[in-house]
């Protein structure tokens, strides 16, 4: 059995190194020049800075089984101690966000009737079964407007660089959702939950450590991982290798036309993973379903831009936390940096300081399309008004992706729904990536483990 995985990000190489770990033949798509998708480290200078994602949770028992069988699980490096402070720019200025309810009660992170609405969340009720509500309807309910507005809204900035107005609180944060439908208020159920984890037994001899959850990345950045999967999947991953059709073959697999640099040919398959971004997944369906390409095809994207800014030793102050976000409502050009160096000083040598400034997003995406001098200049103003760095940086940085973060608007699990059934009608037709069922670096391992291991086993049809 030899299944074709169409697309060389993260997901995909996951898929076809579990693939061939457990002895299924599978071999990697990849229509551009390198492997990782928006998965990489660039080092220069003296900087590490990464072209997409900077860091994962250590939450995921799925990650960790997959660094420890690619023998990275002693280059996972948590982040310093002194990251663990998070800002928010709002009313005119950085304000820490609490990590706790007493901290909550005596910040100045929410004005005081902001607050009081919140402690209000107590008596709140549950939404409507069966609605797949907006983001912004679900926190007004449960947190006030202005809660909404400076908080949960700058956090799924920090994750989707969406609209809280049209992102889906289901496919979203289903968390909440599960907090609500079984506690009623967040708050109590954030208040079970924790009673809970500390009653609980400690594991016995022999069960697996427990994951820690601190934010970590790899020892010489993300792209160790991807680097890894490439390794070890060798010839078996292919670049420049950009499929332009698919169709049914006889007997039941399927047939790809693939173009490596100029050169065509078939290439046939017991199995397709469609690991590419649904836009390009959308294209490759067409021919055979035009309503499941219309699915993939309303999976909206919100641009964004990574500008990095470096700053030589002594220039300018290292700054305290791990960043800070700024939530839309305070109509800056800037959706919130990390304070690179701070979380993770290894990647700067010589006691420089690292800024990885967001731009762009579902409700600023022109700002995406300016030329690199322009994304430079804007993130050094916004740098200089929001937190006060006026020095010349000495290395700079910009990554761009016209179409960066999968957007899971109202009707997503629905979409996903007609998804999974159209999918039914092609019996050897996968999809996997973060555009379905999780964006973060977690989700795509986990779903790409899950599938492999699926394929393997005949339960995926």
């Amino acid at each position: 059995m030899t299944v074709a995985v169409v697309g060389g990000g993260i997901s995909g190489l996951v898929v076809a190194w579990r693939l061939r770990s457990r002895g299924m033949d599978a071999v990697v798509l990849e229509a551009t020049s390198r492997l990782g998708g928006v998965v990489g480290t660039h080092v220069r200078q003296g900087f590490a800075v990464e072209t997409g994602p900077n860091s994962f949770l250590d939450r995921e028992p799925a990650t960790r089984e997959l660094a420890a069988a690619l023998g990275l699980e002693d280059r996972i490096r948590a982040a310093d101690v002194s990251a663990k402070r998070r800002y928010v720019y709002t009313r005119g200025r950085m304000r820490s966000v609490p990590a706790s309810p007493p901290a909550f009660l005596k910040s100045d992170v929410l004005p005081a009737g902001a607050k009081l609405r919140v402690l209000g969340e107590l008596f709140s009720a549950r939404g409507p079964e069966g609605v797949d509500e907006s983001l912004a309807d679900f926190g007004r309910r449960h947190l006030g407007r202005t809660a909404t507005e400076v908080l949960l809204d700058a956090v799924q900035t920090g994750i989707f660089a969406g609209d809280v107005e049209r992102l889906s609180v289901g496919a979203t944060f289903p968390q909440l959702v599960k907090l609500e439908r079984e506690h009623r208020s967040l708050i109590l159920g954030a208040i079970r939950a924790q009673r809970a984890q500390r009653k609980a037994l400690p594991p016995g001899p022999g069960a697996p450590a427990k994951l820690g959850g601190a934010l970590s990345t790899f020892e010489g950045g993300l792209g160790t991982l991807t680097g890894a999967l490439a390794t070890a999947l060798g010839d078996a991953a292919r670049v420049g290798a950009a499929v332009e059709g698919l169709t049914r073959a006889e007997g039941g697999g399927w047939r790809l036309s693939v173009n490596t640099q100029g050169q065509r040919a078939e290439l046939d398959a017991t199995r397709v993973v469609l690991a590419a971004p649904a836009y390009v997944a959308q294209h490759l369906v067409r021919p055979l379903d035009d309503a499941l390409a219309g699915l993939l095809g309303g999976i909206d994207y919100a641009p964004i831009a990574a500008v990095h800014l470096g700053f030589a030793a002594g220039t300018t102050p290292a700054p305290d936390g791990f960043g800070f976000l700024v939530p839309p409502r305070e109509g800056r050009r800037l959706l919130g940096a990390i304070h690179a160096s701070t979380v993770f000083p290894f990647r700067v040598e010589g006691g420089g300081v690292l800024y990885t400034c967001m731009v762009g997003g579902a409700r600023r995406p022109e700002l995406v399309a300016l030329d690199e001098a322009q994304l430079v200049t804007l993130a050094r103003e916004e740098l200089a008004a929001l937190a006060g760095v006026d020095a010349a940086p000495s290395f700079t940085q910009v990554f761009r992706w016209p179409r960066g973060i999968p957007q899971y608007q109202v009707g997503h699990l629905a979409r996903m729904d007609a998804i999974d059934a159209a999918l039914a009608r092609w019996p050897g037709l996968h999809l996997t990536g973060n555009a379905y069922k999780g964006v973060g670096l977690n989700d795509c391992i986990r779903n790409g483990l899950q599938l492999a291991d699926a394929l393997v086993d005949g339960s995926a049809r």
